[in-house]
């Protein structure tokens, strides 16, 4: 909205505007201080209003997990639904510092806002309704599928972005990709052949799977291989949404390993941003993708004032209704930069507490009963074994700045 009004008084009133305004480093600075100042400002009022309406976490019965019941006892009244604080600061910070034009802004709000309404729907069920465990699992997994789903054929089928192609407002993205040409023709390329770009549409840069330490694209989904795209958006998106859902069991956990995750894939989208320095680091030059710098900005933001409240002993929680968004932001944020393996190491937090539930699962029904952890997801594996939750946490927390790490790498190691 700023960035709008801004525009007008420097075009039409030809007023006198600093251009640093007009920067994508500098709009993802002022989303991130947004939404850190509202979510920590906002935060007394918005859990004293919680109190007041009895919306307290539900926690697992003593005939699920004994010990776990016995833990978590004196959480059982604190309040939760508090992902609503963390989306109304993204979005703020959305609507005054990001490109309302932009397609990806508007991907990314109706990210939020379908998969935060979803995570709402369910932490309403259980706080409204005795011995409710809110929805069933397989229609919150239908309502994520046939979102991804939306997202895969407006990226993968021309028909529904070749309308939009020339209009200003939410024109498709699309990318440059630097291919090496030999300075004199019929020259070979060698050492003294220089790049140049080549546009790619919307279909042709989302069809591109990239892995981290290598330059050119592993496989291009390409014809009948398109539908192992769509699948793979499907998967990485449901993924994301769910994987961050089952780490938010402990006090800060989420909250802290989602700042690093956001934070890795906001340099990705910065640097895809820029033409030279994309060329420098032989990655994907994507026009706009400053957008999405500036919106996971604001998720490092809006994380970071919401765990001035929720680490230990934590005073809310984020629910289902900001596990489920922000992990699916970042799951469409990994789609849109094509950095899901990306997305994967520097979220590893995430994976492993997912591949912890899927394990348990598994070898509960095919091993008889047999269960390979004391409790999934992992943390609560930990808390089995005598851990107190803030070593957890804070453990927890160095091994995702690991990860993070290794993610960043991967741009010169390639």
């Amino acid at each position: 909205m700023l960035l709008l009004i801004l525009s007008f008084l420097s075009h039409m009133l030809h007023w006198k505007i600093p251009s640093a305004f007009f920067y994508f480093s500098t709009r993802m600075i002022l989303a991130a201080v947004t939404s850190l100042l509202l979510t920590i400002f906002l935060g007394p009022r918005f859990i004293k209003k919680l109190y007041e309406l009895k919306i307290g976490q539900s926690i697992r019965s003593v005939e699920e997990c004994p010990l776990l019941a016995e833990l978590h006892g004196k959480k059982k009244d604190t309040p939760t639904m508090g992902g609503l604080l963390i989306l109304f600061s993204m979005i703020v910070s959305l609507v005054l510092w990001m490109d309302l034009r932009s397609a990806f802004t508007a991907l990314l709000l109706l990210t939020t806002l379908v998969l935060g309404s979803l995570g709402a729907a369910d932490d309403y069920l259980k706080l409204c309704y005795k011995n409710s465990k809110g929805l069933k699992a397989r229609k919150k997994m239908a309502v994520q599928v046939m979102f991804s789903g939306f997202i895969a054929i407006y990226l993968l089928c021309p028909g529904f972005t070749h309308t939009l192609q020339s209009r200003e407002f939410f024109r498709p993205p699309g990318a440059k990709e630097h291919v090496m040409i030999a300075r004199e023709e019929g020259h070979p390329v060698t050492t003294h052949s220089s790049t140049a770009l080549r546009s790619l549409n919307t279909r042709a840069y989302i069809e591109r799977f990239y892995v981290p330490f290598w330059k050119d694209p592993v496989v291009i989904f390409d014809g009948w291989l398109r539908f192992f795209s769509f699948l793979l958006i499907i998967f990485v998106i449901t993924g994301a949404s769910n994987a961050v859902n089952l780490t938010d069991g402990l006090d800060g956990l989420a909250a802290g390993c989602l700042v690093m995750a956001s934070l890795v894939l906001a340099v990705f989208a910065f640097l895809s941003n820029h033409i030279d320095l994309a060329r420098y680091l032989n990655i994907l030059y994507i026009e706009g993708s400053g957008e999405i710098a500036v919106y996971l900005f604001a998720l490092v933001g809006a994380s970071l004032g919401f765990l001035w409240y929720n680490g230990y002993p934590a005073q809310v929680f984020m629910g289902d209704t900001g596990s489920l968004a922000l992990g699916g932001i970042l799951g469409v944020s990994a789609v849109l930069l094509r950095r899901e393996v990306i997305l994967a190491i520097a979220g590893g937090i995430f994976v492993t507490e997912a591949l912890s539930v899927i394990i348990q699962v598994l070898s509960y029904r095919y091993r008889n009963k047999k269960r390979v952890f004391l409790c999934a997801p992992l943390h609560h594996h930990f808390e089995y074994m005598g851990w107190p939750e803030t070593k957890i946490v804070i453990r927890f927390w160095i091994i995702s700045l690991l990860f993070a790490i290794i993610a960043v790498a991967s741009l010169k190691f390639q």
